[in-house]
């Protein structure tokens, strides 16, 4: 991986100097910021408003987890104001590129801008490359923290003044609109996590089923919500084993689950599964770690994304 990085941090830097020589420079377009995903990239949008441009890294439609940067991706990061990203194993390649592009870049990493939680396993986790349990697997000495921290709105108004703050310092000329944009991003935010608090409170149960990875675990601690599922958030297994589509299965029945949910951009061939042998209806929960081409090229917000999510909680709470 080091070695792909070095190669693509020189073939970057390379393109970026060729591309100096008797080239019109660019009018200024105001701050400009590079997110990695969907969910930072959007909170961007908000904070910046009119005053300069966002773009993001990771291909609408595409998996993050398998996600590497182009040169072309490095030279916007090498060229941008403030560069956010998330931290943590899969953003892994940033450090380095950090480090080849200097100083001049503002750096927020969200896994610094909340308190973390430790990655965990729950009851019935099981793969089918090591057929066991993955209850209380020992990941040893080094802690393995989820890294989709955005998914409690909680957590998104933290990064949120991270962000605005980072701003603030690169563009203060507009610093009063970014903190403006900050206070009514945040009410918004505020609005969402209300409503989820009152769903969960209107609830009568407050378990939750995902026939699928679960990149969640913020929201649910946020809101004091049990569940199972099939792999971890951060997880690499792309098959369950027949002992965890059998668990899910058996647990649906057990507590009259009525909703089966699986997550944006994923395989729901365990979610349909699961439905098939239960009655339970699938529906999808939006991490909104990245949106399809269509949601991106018609301006999907995370709101928008976290407003399905209280459509869909609603109903499998009832």
């Amino acid at each position: 991986m080091k070695r792909l990085l070095t190669f693509i941090i020189v073939a970057a830097l390379a393109l970026s100097l060729a591309g100096c020589g008797g080239e019109p420079v660019e009018e200024d377009t105001g701050v400009s910021v590079v997110a990695t995903v969907f969910a930072p990239y959007d909170f961007a949008r908000e904070l910046v408003g009119d005053n300069g441009t966002v773009s993001m890294l990771l291909p609408p439609g595409s998996e993050a987890h398998s996600y590497e940067p182009t040169p072309k991706d490095i030279i916007e990061i090498q060229n941008c104001d403030v560069f956010i990203y998330v931290g943590g194993v899969s953003d892994a390649w940033v450090e380095d590129v950090l480090e080849s592009v200097g100083e001049g870049v503002r750096a927020v990493t969200l896994m610094d801008c909340v308190e973390l939680l430790e990655e965990e396993t729950v009851e019935g986790m099981e793969s089918e490359e090591d057929g066991h349990d993955h209850a209380g697997h020992d990941h040893g000495d080094e802690a393995e923290y989820d890294e989709h921290v955005w998914t409690s709105p909680r957590n998104a108004k933290l990064i949120c003044e991270k962000i605005a703050a980072a701003l603030c310092e690169a563009d203060p000329d507009n610093a009063a609109e970014y903190q403006s944009n900050l206070s009514n991003y945040s009410a918004e935010l505020d609005r969402l996590d209300a409503a989820f608090e009152q769903i969960v409170a209107d609830g009568a149960r407050d378990t939750l089923i995902f026939a699928d990875r679960f990149p969640l675990l913020y929201f649910a601690r946020a809101y004091g919500l049990e569940y199972y599922a099939a792999f971890p958030g951060c997880s690499e297994d792309a098959e369950p084993s027949a002992a965890t589509v059998a668990f899910i299965i058996d647990k649906v029945r057990e507590e009259d689950i009525p909703v089966v949910f699986h997550v944006e951009l994923a395989n729901e061939d365990m979610a349909d599964i699961v439905c098939d042998e239960t009655g339970a209806v699938k529906r999808q929960f939006n991490a909104c770690h990245n949106v399809t081409r269509a949601q991106f090229n018609d301006g999907v917000t995370y709101l928008d994304l976290m407003w399905e999510n209280t459509t869909v909680l609603k109903e499998a709470l009832s």
